[in-house]
């Protein structure tokens, strides 16, 4: 089984978290996702390394797609609140480790889009498919 295949239903709920901010804003980029993700990234490699999260510094677009993922992360951290469509129950959390690798997955993704398509290429592949 891929990776993509282990861990689609993590890869849909963050994806679908970056979705909806840029719905609500279209004048996010593909940038502001990927200065969102790789922050995400240092704070949850930083939080394995035992070390306190720090506050990002982002801009305003970045920091939006920030706040929707890590919460999305969290929750599938089994440590966030919210139901993800009334599915609680059936939503086994996953490690730190794996929410590190999920975002790696979506950030290598935005680069591919990114540079297939121009500055929207990522958001405008992936909004097709988040419904």
């Amino acid at each position: 089984m891929s990776f993509e295949e282990e861990y689609a239903d993590v890869l849909q709920n963050i994806e679908f978290a970056i979705v909806t901010v840029y719905r609500r804003n279209n004048a996010l980029l593909d940038y502001d996702v990927t200065s969102a993700i790789e922050a995400l990234i240092r704070i949850y490699r930083g939080e394995q390394s035992g070390r306190p999260a720090t506050t990002p510094n982002l801009d305003e677009r970045p920091q939006q797609v920030f706040e929707a993922a890590r919460e999305l992360c969290e929750f599938r951290l089994g440590r966030g609140e919210g139901d993800l469509g009334g599915h609680v129950g059936e939503i086994k959390p996953v490690s730190v480790a794996e929410i590190i690798d999920c975002l790696k997955r979506i950030e290598k993704s935005v680069h591919r889009w990114t540079k297939q398509s121009g500055r929207r290429g990522y958001l405008d592949f992936v909004s097709q498919y988040v419904v």
